[in-house]
């Protein structure tokens, strides 16, 4: 398991999962309306900045659909775009 905190609430997934399934599956409210498909901006987390040298660097498409969410980060993310590795036990994100 893979350990996940969305602020104070703690949550865990396998590898591979997704942050939006994982915080689902944890009462969070992310939306990820368009399904995980990189279509809209419903799962906008931001990750702790101790953390945004660890998580992979977003794609083009995924900064592209950043670029739309008035609230922005520079550690901003979509959650339906960071997939769960055991480099990324214990990660922090907040949401906006």
């Amino acid at each position: 398991m893979i350990r996940v905190l969305f602020g104070e609430v703690a949550a865990a997934g396998e590898p591979g999962d997704t942050l939006l399934h994982v915080g689902q599956q944890a009462g969070q409210p992310l939306e990820g309306t368009c399904g995980g498909q990189l279509a809209c901006a419903t799962c906008h987390v931001v990750v702790d900045p101790a953390w945004a040298g660890r998580v992979p660097a977003p794609s083009e498409a995924e900064e592209d659909m950043l670029d739309l969410v008035p609230d922005a980060r520079r550690t901003s993310r979509l959650a339906c775009q960071l997939r769960l590795t055991p480099a990324l036990d214990g990660l922090l994100v907040r949401l906006p």
